[in-house]
C-alpha cells in the first residue's frame, strides 16, 4: 500500500500540479494588483463623480443594497488574464513537450512495401508450378525440372 502511494506521489503529473498550484497562487496575486489598481479605477470612473463604481443602489438610502457590476467586471478580467497567462506558459508548452516525448518514444514498425510487378508474377508463377508438380507426384522442388513440366 505505501508503494502505491510512494508510486502516486513521485509521478509526474502530481509534482507539475502542485508547482502549477504556487505558481499560479503567485501569478494571481498579480492579477489581483494589478485589476485593484489599475482595472478598479477604470471602471470607477466610468460610473459618474459620485457613484461607488459601476454599478447602483436598489434602495438609495441603504448602502449594503449596491449592486456593483464593476467586481463582477473586475472578477472576469482577473479570471481571462490568469487562464490566459495558464494556458499560454504552462499548458500549451507542456502538451508541446508531451507529443515530442510521445513522438520519440513510439517506435514505428516499417511499412511493408509491396512487391513489384514482375516479382509478384513470378511468386505466382513458382507456385502454380510447385501445385502442378504435387498433382503429378514429384515430391521436392528438386526433382523438377523442365524436362517433367510441360
Amino acid at each position: 500500500m505505501l508503494k502505491g502511494f510512494k508510486d502516486f506521489i513521485l509521478r509526474g503529473n502530481v509534482i507539475e500540479l502542485a508547482i502549477a498550484v504556487v505558481i499560479g497562487s503567485a501569478f494571481t496575486a498579480l492579477v489581483a494588483a494589478f485589476t485593484t489598481n489599475i482595472i478598479n479605477p477604470v471602471i470607477a470612473a466610468a460610473g459618474g463623480v459620485n457613484a461607488d463604481g459601476l454599478g447602483f443602489r436598489i434602495w438609495q438610502d441603504n448602502p449594503a443594497t449596491f449592486i456593483n457590476f464593476g467586481a463582477v467586471l473586475t472578477a472576469l478580467v482577473t479570471f481571462v488574464i490568469t487562464a490566459g497567462v495558464v494556458y499560454f506558459i504552462f499548458v500549451a508548452p507542456m502538451n508541446k513537450i508531451n507529443s515530442l516525448v510521445k513522438d520519440r518514444l513510439s517506435t514505428e514498425e516499417p511499412e511493408e512495401e509491396p512487391l513489384p510487378a514482375d516479382t509478384a508474377l513470378l511468386a505466382e508463377i513458382r507456385d502454380l508450378l510447385k501445385e502442378a508438380a504435387a498433382q503429378r507426384g514429384i515430391e521436392r522442388d528438386s526433382d523438377l525440372d523442365s524436362d517433367s513440366v510441360r
